[in-house]
């Protein structure tokens, strides 16, 4: 594997593009997206949990959450609770150990999550409107190994 610098200016571009997107994720910019939808815009923090969740299946602890969102365990079970009084999640015994306890989504998480990709999914069709299809296509391909590698590097002790 070739080694690339840090000061490569493509490495600089892929760094300024990735704060512009995490800047851009505000809970206000998140909310307002939610509010053009139909029903209540569900809380960014929330949002994270449930999609946590609604990623593994429904196989997820609150130990799951926490690592997956890289919180502590306390954090991770208030938000976790919030979740639950909010009636977007149910705790159910495991049935193959009951000391555990595992998250589901509920009809209501099912339908706020739905909404919330929709919306975010027209607002991506919106940007790349202009783009070929072969773009769309190439783009989504380099993203997603983006995403996977560095999930990798930061899931890895460099060595």
């Amino acid at each position: 594997m070739a080694r690339v610098e840090a000061s490569d200016p493509a490495v600089i571009a892929i760094e300024q593009a990735m704060v512009a997107i995490r800047r851009s994720q505000t809970r206000r910019t998140l909310s307002r997206l939610g509010a053009r939808g139909s029903g209540p815009a569900l809380d960014p923090t929330l949002f994270t949990v449930l999609d946590v969740v609604e990623a593994r299946d429904g196989e997820v602890t609150v130990t799951d959450i926490a690592g997956a969102l890289d919180v502590d365990q306390p954090r991770a079970s208030r938000l976790v609770s919030r979740a639950v009084a909010e009636g977007l999640l149910e705790r159910r015994a495991d049935q193959t150990d009951a000391r555990r306890v595992l998250l589901h989504l509920t009809t209501s998480a099912r339908t706020a999550l739905a909404q919330a990709h929709a919306i975010r999914q027209a607002v991506f069709a919106r940007t790349t409107a202009a783009w070929s299809e072969a773009d769309r296509r190439e783009f989504a391909r380099l993203l997603t190994r983006f995403v996977a590698d560095y999930q990798a590097t930061i899931s890895t002790p460099e060595s």
